[in-house]
């Protein structure tokens, strides 16, 4: 199998009907074996209005009690996941959408309540990753959504980075991965430059010059780790970007 794009878009993305019919097209015409992971959160939270359900944020996460864990399940698993399946179906693009229950893909452990409990939220364990394979060997794209499951029966909130993270670093295990994430920056910024190439000791001091912060500090985070266990490439770009070369940052170590 050639190199494996695992990419991840954002919410913002996926809600945005331009933007993401832009992004599915140049998605469509990207080369080789591929895995989308999207999220979601702005969506989940218009609908948890509408059902009168008020939404609890910590830190910028989401707490998932019983109720919002329905809304998450119902918007990440259904109405965002198979609208993009749909949409790339229109493209000729054969695209199957999937939980981490869906053939235990990606079983995940209910946070530590300890020292916030954020309910019906999961940290992921491991990633099945043989069905991923053989989608991917029938030229099928796999889409993921960010639910993942505690094998107990019950469905779990989870960040759709971290699942894009640890199912890249699954399947690099044994074939060639890059992972890209793509949002709504043009990449890593200092002084509204994007820097081209960035490794983890200059990560270091533009976290401490508070350079680079909030939302970014995570997926940069999890970029490295994914580095440090044999993913080949990992680029942040802007969701426009994705076909454009050189374009974005690269982690390097």
């Amino acid at each position: 199998m050639d190199t494996i794009k695992v990419i991840k878009i954002g919410g913002k993305v996926a809600e945005d009907e331009d933007t993401l019919n832009r992004f599915l097209a140049d998605f469509h015409l990207l080369k080789g074996s591929k895995i989308l992971v999207h999220g979601g959160g702005v969506m989940a939270t218009r609908l948890a209005e509408n059902l009168g359900i008020q939404t609890e944020m910590v830190d910028g996460r989401r707490i998932t009690d019983t109720e919002t864990l329905d809304v998450v399940t119902m918007v990440y698993g259904g109405l965002i996941n198979k609208r993009l399946v749909a949409k790339l179906q229109a493209l000729g693009q054969n695209a199957i959408g999937l939980t981490g229950a869906d053939l235990n893909s990606i079983h995940s452990n209910k946070r530590n309540p300890v020292p916030i409990d954020f309910g019906w939220v999961g940290d992921v364990e491991n990633v099945q990753s043989r069905w991923l394979k053989v989608f991917l060997e029938q030229g099928v794209v796999p889409i993921l959504a960010p639910l993942t499951h505690d094998g107990k029966g019950n469905m779990l909130n989870t960040n759709g980075d971290n699942i894009a993270g640890f199912v890249a670093r699954e399947l690099a295990k044994k074939y060639s991965v890059d992972l890209i994430f793509c949002f709504d920056r043009k990449g890593v910024l200092v002084n509204g430059e994007v820097i081209p190439k960035l490794d983890e000791e200059t990560y270091s001091e533009l976290k401490q010059e508070k350079i680079v912060i909030d939302g970014m500090i995570p997926k940069l985070d999890l970029g490295f780790q994914a580095i440090n266990n044999s993913v080949s490439k990992v680029i942040i770009k802007h969701v426009h970007d994705l076909n454009i070369e050189h374009a974005g940052t690269t982690l390097v170590q």
